[in-house]
């Protein structure tokens, strides 16, 4: 006897499992599928953004020197390629020359103008903030959906596992047999989902995680560079 939701026939394999599944089970592992082509994409998808920023973090960090003055540091910055580094320091260098009529070309001490006032250097910290912060979304971008498939694949696999038990009990009163051959077919089946819930949010979690430690070091380096370039202000009589 057989139906929609059980069958009696005992599968010879994993493969056999899942291609003789009910439809719910058949639902959630599609949507678990689905789930992992995502995931995938994303991992493939950060990892070379995140290779890249990298790259050319490193490139910038090794051609500014600690004792290069900002308009030195401007010349290097225009023959390097354009990233969250080059982005924050020419952002705050275009703060400063629209400020000051010298801007980075010249020491204001040279051109007799004055430094930045506290009210400039405040104004000066928050666009080189707002920089950092959409340097940091960008880089952000699809870590969410890692976030939300590594915490709802599991549920949605305990799900699959508890409907497909539900449907062995069925079954079971169908047939009117309690025999372990006739159950163990159904429960088998029913943790298809859990397992393949599991196997798709390991992965995301682990992803995520990685990706989000990145994150938080080129963040880290942003606000520290930030930094590094108001010192140079104050050192080079700016303010």
């Amino acid at each position: 006897m057989s139906s929609t939701f059980f069958q009696l026939r005992a599968p010879q394999g994993l493969l056999d499992m899942v291609l003789a599944a009910s439809l719910p089970t058949m639902i959630v592992l599609t949507v678990l599928f689905l789930f992992s082509i995502v995931t995938l994409w994303v991992m493939l998808a950060k990892f070379r953004h995140f290779r890249a920023v990298r790259r050319d973090g490193d490139q910038f960090l090794d051609r500014l020197d600690d004792g290069m003055s900002l308009q030195e540091a401007q010349v290097v910055v225009r023959t390097l390629p354009d990233s969250p580094y080059t982005r924050v320091f020419r952002e705050g260098g275009s703060f400063v020359g629209d400020i000051s009529p010298g801007g980075l070309g010249k020491p204001a001490a040279a051109g007799g103008e004055p430094g930045l006032s506290l009210t400039q250097l405040e104004a000066l910290r928050m666009v080189m903030d707002k920089v950092r912060a959409e340097e940091a979304d960008d880089l952000a971008h699809g870590l969410n959906w890692l976030a939300v498939i590594g915490s709802v694949s599991p549920l949605l696999g305990l799900m699959g596992t508890v409907i497909g038990i539900m449907n062995t009990f069925l079954g079971i009163t169908r047939v009117g047999s309690t025999n372990i051959s006739a159950v163990a077919p159904g429960i088998a089946e029913a943790l298809i989902t859990t397992v393949a819930g599991l196997a798709v949010a390991i992965p995301s979690v682990m992803a995520y995680n990685h990706f989000v430690s990145r994150l938080n070091l080129v963040h880290g380096e942003l606000e520290g560079f930030a930094s590094e370039f108001i010192g140079a202000l104050a050192k080079e009589r700016r303010l």
